[in-house]
């Protein structure tokens, strides 16, 4: 369903608070629910402070979107652990939890989930490649990053959605789809355990796990459409890819470090309802105008702002 056929009225709820997701999560409100999908993007321990443009088309940072330094690697993954097992302790059955880091703790942080939830529930790693370029001269250039996949059950993977499908490489149709049905399709056939198997050539292969074709640049220019000046905005086409391949219209999702709000956007233009939380009063300030929330007041305490949203 798109955008534009999804009515005002059956768009999901959007569920946004301001506060610390470990305290969030811990709420009798919150213990029950389950979620068929959690993305964590959390700080990468850059060991700096982050700032924001002030709005789309400005070129320069402005005010400080939030500290990324915990005291050492040892301290961010002491910070780190306890909110992962609270968000993952929220998975629906067949649900999926997804956390996007960088180089600089990926491999701690696989060592730490497959201690917290279980070697058995570790599914993928997705290398992204946002295409920034490379900016290192002094050894080779780090120009990915990555997302850990754990499941604790069966996992649900939409992989005949076309999102989830690549075109076949050149020679491998010249080669193997010669044949064509009376629809003018191209196919091969494929015989295993005495069964004859069709892939038709316009459906493509099933996505591997580089993925190309998910540019940072349309969630960082300036000028770009989804640009909401939040420092470390993922592209809407990534998150789009990852609500489709785990979850179905009417999952939830949840989001416990949600910056600008972009898994909360895609989950609303897709028929999710979501939650998100932040603990940064200007990530939460984006995300709300960004989801035709409104503005709201400087924060006292972790308060609730709920309202069926927008298309993004």
């Amino acid at each position: 369903m798109t955008r534009a056929e999804l009515p005002p009225l059956a768009r999901p709820a959007v569920e946004l608070y301001e506060g610390d997701c470990l305290e969030l999560l811990a709420r009798p409100e919150h213990r029950a629910r389950q979620f068929e999908l959690v993305y964590v993007d959390p700080p990468f321990n850059t060991e700096r402070a982050h700032g924001a443009r002030r709005g789309p088309g400005w070129r320069h940072e402005g005010p400080a979107a939030f500290h990324d330094a915990h005291g050492g690697l040892d301290a961010f993954l002491a910070y780190l652990e306890p909110r992962l097992v609270a968000a993952a302790a929220r998975l629906a059955p067949g649900g999926s939890l997804w956390v996007h880091l960088d180089h600089r703790a990926v491999h701690e942080v696989k060592v730490l989930l497959d201690r917290a939830l279980g070697r058995d529930a570790y599914r993928a790693e997705i290398i992204w490649v946002p295409g920034n370029g490379a900016r290192r001269s002094a050894g080779p250039a780090v120009t990915h990053q990555t997302l850990l996949v754990y499941a604790p059950g069966a996992m649900l993977w939409n992989t005949d959605d076309p999102i989830l499908r690549e075109p076949y490489a050149d020679r491998s149709l010249a080669i193997h789809f010669r044949k064509v049905d009376g629809d003018g399709r191209r196919y091969r056939e494929r015989v295993a355990g005495g069964r004859t198997y069709r892939y038709y050539a316009d459906t493509g292969r099933a996505l591997g796990s580089v993925w190309t074709d998910c540019p940072a640049m349309g969630a960082n220019t300036p000028f770009a459409r989804e640009a909401t000046g939040y420092p470390t905005q993922k592209p809407e086409r990534l998150l789009e890819r990852i609500v489709r391949g785990a979850t179905r219209a009417g999952d939830a999702v949840l989001d416990p470090m949600c910056g600008s709000g972009t898994t909360l956007a895609v989950a609303a233009r897709l028929g999710r309802p979501s939650l998100g939380i932040d603990a940064s009063p200007l990530a939460c300030s984006v995300a709300r105008a960004r989801l035709g929330l409104g503005a709201a007041p400087a924060p006292t305490a972790p308060r609730r702002v709920t309202r069926r949203a927008r298309a993004s």
